[in-house]
């Protein structure tokens, strides 16, 4: 498994925002060159033991091609910042789901998540 500084900053939104009723949602693939080999035991595992997540995490599912899960099915229809849509890009593109369970933004994967962007819209979904 690959070592990303992004849970860092996902953990600290959840302990920032979980009192408002935000809750960040891990969901592993392993699409991406092969970066989340292990089970979802063993994915959920390392990133407690490295980052400290406290975050649920899904099983890992596909993102994209014929496999792609139905909750992607519906997320990669929204647009991010740049006007991208569609296939997810990379691991950590970053989706804001409503409390009505509309997409409220999408972020690029390299959009980290303590970015002005991403708190600032995380605050008005909360507010």
């Amino acid at each position: 498994m690959r070592a990303d500084p992004q849970y860092t900053g996902l953990e600290r939104l959840q302990e920032r925002y979980a009192a408002q009723g935000f809750t960040v949602l891990g969901v592993p693939c392993n699409q991406f060159l092969g970066q989340e080999p292990g089970s979802a035991e063993e994915i959920a595992e390392f990133c407690s033991a490295t980052y400290g997540v406290t975050f649920p995490l899904t099983e890992k599912v596909e993102v994209n091609g014929d496999g792609r899960h139905e909750l992607y099915d519906r997320l990669v229809g929204f647009a991010d910042g740049e006007g991208h849509t569609g296939d997810i890009r990379w691991n950590f593109e970053k989706f804001l789901i409503g409390r009505d369970g509309t997409v409220v933004a999408r972020f690029s994967p390299q959009t980290e998540p303590e970015s002005a962007e991403v708190v600032a819209a995380v605050e008005t979904a909360v507010a």
